[in-house]
């Protein structure tokens, strides 16, 4: 009997020694404290969605701080846009009225090279203020660059209904032309000239009631002839026609220099 409690008292000791071993290795101390180990799974996801949130809520911050800035310099920036815009507008529009870049070449030489084009002008005739038998012919160039005319309009004087205009009346001209090889006119500007269509003031023909003006005699063709109504009881008695000009008052005093036929 003595022998098995001998072995008892080992096996409880070594049993003691075993539990020991096992509480050593699962980290007890015997003070509470826990081992340093890897962290727990449930913790570190934890960790990470408050680190995510916190992220999310920093660029969403920053995003509207950004957004207020901008929504600031729509406000305050957005008028000067289109302060520019209306600006820029202007001055396209004021260069172009200006002579500017986008005007084109004004130069007389420039004229004398390059003559105008029916499509860029525009062609007037009224009555002239003060006379009973004066017109003014106006030629207006609307393009961006000089361009060149002859001396004076290619005018007739006929029947608006007439199938045969081999008739028509030619007015008188000035002589002793020469110098520049063609009246410039600039954009924007007119070429001014004036005919009488009785200077004298007598009886004169009375089947004329149509004024046909060719711009330019010397480059455009005759299907470019422009025809103008004179209205009812137009007395034509030898009508004279002057040079183009600047004013009225210049074209007049050049038409009563007419003396010859074109």
């Amino acid at each position: 009997m003595r022998t098995f409690r001998n072995r008892t008292a080992v096996l409880g000791a070594a049993a003691t020694a075993v539990l020991a071993l096992a509480l050593t290795a699962c980290g007890g101390d015997g003070s509470g404290t826990k081992a340093a180990g890897p962290a727990d799974d449930s913790a570190s996801a934890k960790a990470t969605v408050a680190a995510k949130d916190t992220s999310k809520d920093t660029a969403g911050d920053a995003a509207q701080d950004q957004g207020s800035t901008a929504g600031d310099g729509a406000k305050t920036g957005g008028g000067s846009t289109d302060a520019v815009t209306s600006s820029t507008g202007k001055s396209n529009g004021g260069a172009a009225k200006t002579g500017g870049s986008a005007a084109g070449d004004t130069s007389d030489s420039y004229a004398y090279k390059h003559p105008c084009k029916s499509g860029d002008l525009s062609v007037r005739v009224y009555a002239r203020e003060g006379s009973a038998t004066q017109h003014v012919i106006e030629v207006n160039n609307t393009g961006k660059n000089s361009c060149g005319l002859s001396y004076f309009p290619r005018v007739s004087l006929g029947a608006a209904k007439a199938t045969d205009h081999s008739g028509d009346i030619i007015p008188l001209v000035p002589g002793g032309l020469g110098g520049a090889p063609a009246y410039p006119v600039k954009p924007k500007t007119a070429a001014i000239a004036v005919i009488d269509l009785n200077p004298g003031g007598g009886n004169g023909v009375t089947w004329v009631d149509e004024l046909n003006v060719l711009a330019d005699g010397d480059h455009m063709a005759n299907a470019e002839q422009l025809n103008f109504p004179l209205g009812p009881d137009v007395k034509v008695g030898t009508p004279k026609l002057g040079l183009y000009e600047r004013t009225v008052a210049d074209a007049v005093a050049s038409m009563k220099q007419a003396n010859m036929k074109p």
